[in-house]
């Protein structure tokens, strides 16, 4: 039998996860705001939690898991970006929602779903559940959890005396290291927004306070609720959502007699070699960037495996490099092999180890070495690599880019000696014409086809 073990955030331990009904195992995974592309930092926390969801339907059946990823469709952020551009909010939710389960697909991310079939359900819109958030809103009002005050409820932190035990911080310092809004309708500062009243110009529903809007936390309490049940198995995030979004949910969920959560999962931050990826930095991109510059979805997936979520996961171009050899490798020798009936156990025991993706990465390295190929592609399918959709990016490259790579290290070796770069400029000038991004840097030089590139032009030019 398979003994999952998942660092529980809840209780700071490493515990073997018992679902609370194994034939339906419910997870619920906080999603995007949609207003814009989702930047690489947002692939992490979907890639970890698609390899959680792939793991849990390997061993209990897919017909047996519900995960649930919302979308947060109505935000003050959205609501910016449409007096910005001057187009409706729905367009702009509409379209990058797409432009999210575009990117995500393209880095082999499966569709959460309800027990196996209901995807839409299973991505809820935040503004598709405006009554479930108004009714728990209500009863917390009643039972003097919330209160109303100049058009706002506000959720009373103090009167849940548990807040803060997830993030292992009691509200004084909070208060203290955080920069918590200062605003006339709080009576304290730690209160947060439930809901809050909208004008004309912003979207906003009935209730009983008014017409207004949620605020962001209730939405992913009343969802979950309304989807999983008051009680479910495993909630997710990055870290950067433990305080105050989680937090959050869990003071108004318990409030209104929802067990919630038993599992709390949290992956690190990224980083962009060695640094916080910023737009002041100039490190900062979206994961579309990366696409359209050549690099496939499948490297990217693979760069996100080869650390532990728990660590903070560095970017580099030298990581990207080196997976690209890696895949290419591995699909070369898994070519028309059929993949192993069984995955082998070691990969199970490993991968179920809190999810640790590096180790299983090492032990398909030693499949490739011992020529267990079979195995390899077994343990690569349960990861979401080597697979038909996310296949093809070698054939764009294949031995023509390899005979330019040759080209152009033998021009570079040459100008170094010389200090005359320009041969090494005019092959760049030609591979970039033809769609080709050329990345070069000390441990090499890497060329992948973009989706526009002409390899007949490359040809004929070589």
């Amino acid at each position: 039998m398979t003994i999952l073990k998942l660092h529980n955030t809840k209780t700071r331990k490493r515990e073997e996860f018992v679902p609370i009904d194994a034939t339906n195992v419910r997870m619920y995974v906080c999603g995007p705001t949609v207003y814009d592309r989702a930047h690489l930092g947002n692939a992490r926390p979907v890639i970890v939690f698609d390899v959680l969801y792939r793991l849990l339907r390997h061993v209990y059946g897919a017909e047996h898991v519900t995960y649930v990823r919302n979308f947060t469709d109505v935000d003050d952020k959205i609501n910016a970006r449409s007096s910005e551009t001057g187009r409706p909010i729905g367009e702009i939710t509409a379209e990058t929602t797409k432009w999210f389960l575009d990117d995500m697909a393209a880095v082999g991310a499966l569709q959460p779903s309800i027990h196996g079939t209901d995807n839409q359900r299973a991505m809820p819109r935040a503004t598709q559940y405006i009554p479930q958030m108004v009714a728990m809103i209500e009863g917390l009002v009643a039972e003097g959890y919330a209160y109303l005050n100049e058009g706002h409820v506000m959720f009373r932190v103090r009167n849940y005396t548990e807040y803060g035990a997830l993030s292992g911080r009691s509200v004084d310092d909070m208060i203290a290291g955080a920069r918590v809004e200062v605003a006339p309708y709080k009576e304290d500062p730690m209160d947060f927004v439930m809901w809050k009243p909208s004008d004309a110009q912003t979207p906003g529903w009935d209730s009983p306070w008014g017409r207004g809007r949620p605020g962001w936390h209730i939405e992913c309490s009343a969802m979950a609720h309304d989807l999983l049940g008051a009680h479910f198995d495993i909630h997710g995030g990055g870290n950067d959502l433990m305080f105050p979004h989680h937090e959050n949910e869990i003071a108004q969920s318990k409030c209104a007699g929802h067990d919630f959560a038993n599992v709390w999962l949290h992956n690190e931050m990224l980083q962009v070699e060695g640094k916080k990826m910023s737009k002041s930095l100039g490190n900062f991109f979206t994961v579309r960037d990366l696409l359209d510059q050549g690099v496939p979805g499948e490297v990217i997936r693979f760069v996100m495996l080869s650390t532990h979520y728990r660590k903070p996961m560095d970017w580099t171009e030298k990581k990207a490099a080196e997976a690209s050899r890696t895949l290419k490798k591995w699909r070369k020798v898994t070519e028309g092999v059929v993949a192993s009936p069984k995955i082998p156990q070691v990969v199970i025991d490993t991968l179920g180890d809190d999810l640790n993706t590096a180790g299983t990465l090492t032990l398909m390295h030693e499949f490739a070495s011992a020529g267990a190929f079979a195995e390899l592609k077994a343990s690569a399918e349960l990861l979401g690599i080597l697979t038909e959709e996310l296949g093809g990016w070698t054939e764009l490259g294949g031995a023509q880019l390899d005979g330019w790579t040759e080209l152009l290290s033998v021009a570079r070796m040459k100008a170094v000696e010389t200090k005359d770069f320009s041969e090494v400029d005019r092959l760049k000038a030609i591979l970039t014409d033809a769609g080709v991004t050329v990345q070069m840097g000390k441990d090499g030089i890497v060329l992948a086809a973009g989706p526009e590139v002409d390899l007949a032009k490359l040809e004929a030019l070589k």
